[in-house]
């Protein structure tokens, strides 16, 4: 196994660990669905909605379909009346596709262009990781991430962070305090407080 192997398998550990840092907070949802969360206009159950149809769209893309074979099928509440049960079924279907022999060197189709997949897997992992603290932040759990995933990321999204911005995609960056510890300066990165609450 070459080098090139090594990290492949690294990005995939690190991607299922960040899945299951979102996955492994909603069964302590409880009776908080409509809580608000530090995403402007979310509730609890629009940002679980949202990870599970990122989890719906990652097989597909990654077998190789665009998104107009995908199409809408994944459009409105994926929910239902078990939303614990959605997620952990859409997060173990998407890990499995990205755990596949040679699923991180293929090309994806997405939204703004045919992108390789290992950086679509960062952006998924970068995803899952900020909205497992914005989910903690909602419904009071612990929200202490993993910090081997936030060393991870953190260069990863340095590198990215001011186009992201620029787009949209984050808020302005919040001052820190110097002295800040890894999370809250990635948190920041990412347009949060780390001292957010409802």
């Amino acid at each position: 196994m070459d080098v090139n192997d090594n990290a492949a398998m690294d990005l995939v550990d690190l991607y299922q660990r960040a899945c299951r840092e979102f996955a492994g907070r909603v069964p302590a949802v409880g009776d908080q669905w409509d809580s608000p969360t530090p995403c402007a206009g979310w509730d609890v159950r629009t940002l679980v909605n949202h990870i599970v149809y990122e989890d719906r769209w990652t097989a597909p893309l990654m077998d190789g379909q665009t998104i107009a074979e995908v199409g809408d099928r994944f459009e409105g509440d994926l929910l239902g009346n078990d939303p614990v049960g959605a997620c952990k079924d859409a997060v173990e279907e998407a890990m499995a596709s990205v755990s596949g022999p040679g699923a991180l060197d293929r090309t994806v189709h997405l939204s703004f262009g045919e992108t390789p997949a290992e950086e679509y897997v960062w952006q998924l992992l970068a995803d899952h990781l900020i909205h497992a603290w914005d989910l903690a932040r909602a419904i009071g759990a612990d929200d202490r991430l993993d910090p081997e995933l936030v060393a991870a990321c953190t260069p990863w999204f340095a590198e990215r962070e001011d186009l992201y911005r620029a787009g949209g995609v984050v808020g302005p960056r919040p001052p820190t305090d110097a002295g800040a510890d890894p999370q809250t300066l990635l948190l920041a990165a990412f347009g949060r407080r780390a001292d957010w609450s409802a």
